[in-house]
């Protein structure tokens, strides 16, 4: 199988932009409908900006035990085991420190809105955290605790690029690559000279932008950055990556951080986790064996567990 066989389709959702590409040209067209099927249903889910999504109306139970479907039941059940294997890291309480940051519509609008004045005059504080997420998966039921409110933002998009490649290489027999806003996985046979990737503060850059190309041929790939997604408030510019320990934007040592796994959803439970961790992220990825591409502010560059040496004139 070469690249030349390989077929892509682009395409908006979720805010940002989903890529695919198939190993089988013919297989395009049942793969975009798979792969629409699938982001409908996680969007219905868990979107923050949909008044009528399960979130939303979980988010708006005052506690209360809520029903919920079998998808939203499954990516709630992958945020809270993000939670636990980061040590409440990657927490998804955080929906009320996102909303107080401004961050209650789609990121589009929020940026033409401009400078907008601080949501609070008060202290911020730590979010409620995980473990106030009661979920009965089984009756598919979930309850918020304490004033919980939630965001899947750092594990939905991730799961459901898992779930479309997965579904994609199983119904149209061929190897697919599926990318959301850069949160990358693969599945079905890859291509000769595996799937090249480049791996930069945005995903929308372009080829001559500072990164890195590197290879996989399966699991996934996912980069989390302080650099793109940001806005400003009160003066000041903040981004979307909060620190449960005190609902603030992270203050990291790195700007942006690759991690490589077997899954997609994995990947960017531990990218997400290394930004919140700061310089103590590099020995927890070499311990879980996960490599990885960290990216300081000044633009140097460490790498654990065997991620490719930087070219230097591939990167910044």
């Amino acid at each position: 199988m070469t690249t030349s066989a390989i077929a892509r389709d682009a395409f908006e959702v979720f805010g940002t932009t989903a890529v695919l590409l198939v190993s089988r040209p013919g297989a395009i067209g049942q793969a975009r409908s798979i792969a629409d099927r699938l982001l409908a249903e996680v969007d219905l889910a868990c979107s923050r900006f949909r008044p009528d999504s399960e979130l939303s109306r979980l988010n708006a139970a005052g506690g209360e035990p809520t029903p919920v479907s079998a998808t939203f039941a499954d990516l709630l059940a992958v945020a809270l085991r993000a939670a636990r294997l980061t040590g409440g890291d990657v927490d998804p309480t955080c929906g009320r420190a996102l909303t107080d940051l401004g961050y209650d519509r789609d990121f589009a609008d929020l940026l033409a809105a401009g400078d907008a004045p601080p949501r609070l005059t008060g202290p911020v504080g730590p979010v409620p955290g995980w473990t106030r997420v009661r979920l009965d998966r089984g009756g598919r039921r979930v309850r918020l605790e304490h004033g919980a409110q939630l965001d899947l933002g750092a594990t939905a998009k991730a799961r459901a690029a898992d779930k479309c490649a997965e579904q994609i290489a199983d119904r149209a027999d061929c190897g697919v690559l599926v990318s959301l806003g850069g949160d990358v996985a693969v599945a079905g046979q890859p291509p000769e000279d595996g799937w090249r990737i480049r791996v930069t503060d945005d995903h929308a850059a372009p080829e001559w932008a500072a990164g890195q190309t590197v290879t996989i041929s399966s699991g996934g790939l996912a980069t989390s950055s302080t650099s793109v997604r940001t806005w400003r408030l009160g003066g000041r510019t903040v981004h979307h990556i909060i620190d449960p320990s005190t609902g603030e934007p992270a203050r990291s040592c790195w700007r942006t951080v690759s991690v490589a796994a077997g899954t997609c959803t994995d990947a960017n439970t531990a990218s997400t986790a290394a930004i919140v961790r700061g310089a103590a992220a590099l020995d927890w990825l070499h311990a879980a064996g996960l490599p990885a591409r960290l990216v300081r502010h000044d633009g140097t560059a460490e790498t654990t567990a065997g991620w490719p040496y930087d070219d230097p004139g591939d990167a910044a």
